[in-house]
């Protein structure tokens, strides 16, 4: 079971090594650690785990609270395999994709940030293409941010939420369990979305899409 773990903890030597440490004793094996945020003294680390099965969560859960000054902000599951850069190998597939282009964006989103699901909508609220775990029964926010913004909807559903103005359309990337999103991930969509409309393929292949039925 490949898992994210989001901490905070005192930002001074040997806080994280009491994070690995007790993470190791639980049977967790650590891949990848990632430095969201430092400042004031406290630091945010994204710690990618694989852990076994038999391993309650509740057990890391347990281990990380017993460490002095250590706060848990979310353990869940994740399916982006750590030390990659998935986001090269995705616009790479993007360039190529033609008509797919938008498609293969949506359905690649969910991986690249440890979420449940995306979709995108036309400007008159009408979805134009949703990733499969998407809700079928899915209620899009009433007004689009001028920029990509994370905020947590009804039901404890963190969101981010983008425009993508050259197409009339707006972003949702969704994430039920964990943490909301943080604004080095808001921040990373933010460029992967600058990257994905800059291409010269894009708007053709989105505008062919949207001819199409929606799914």
């Amino acid at each position: 079971m490949l898992l994210r773990v989001r901490v905070a903890l005192p930002d001074r030597p040997g806080s994280l090594a009491q994070v690995t440490k007790v993470l190791g004793v639980a049977g967790a094996d650590i891949t990848q650690v990632t430095v969201l945020d430092r400042g004031a003294g406290r630091a945010v680390d994204d710690i990618t785990v694989f852990c076994p099965d038999s391993t309650p969560r509740q057990t890391l859960l347990k281990s990380l609270q017993s460490v002095e000054g250590v706060t848990v902000e979310g353990i869940w599951t994740t399916r982006e395999a750590p030390g990659t850069y998935p986001e090269l190998e995705i616009l790479k597939y993007i360039t190529t994709a033609g008509d797919r282009a938008l498609t293969t964006l949506i359905d690649s989103l969910p991986v690249l940030f440890s979420a449940d699901w995306a979709a995108t909508a036309a400007a008159d609220r009408r979805l134009v293409y949703a990733s499969w775990r998407a809700p079928q029964d899915l209620t899009l926010p009433d007004e689009v941010p001028a920029r990509p913004t994370a905020l947590t909807g009804d039901g404890g559903l963190h969101l981010i939420h983008a425009p993508l103005p050259p197409l009339a359309l707006s972003l949702l990337l969704a994430r039920s369990e964990g943490p909301a999103f943080h604004r080095i991930e808001v921040h990373r969509l933010t460029r992967i979305l600058e990257i994905f409309l800059s291409l010269p393929a894009t708007e053709r292949s989105v505008a062919r899409q949207l001819r199409k039925e929606p799914r």
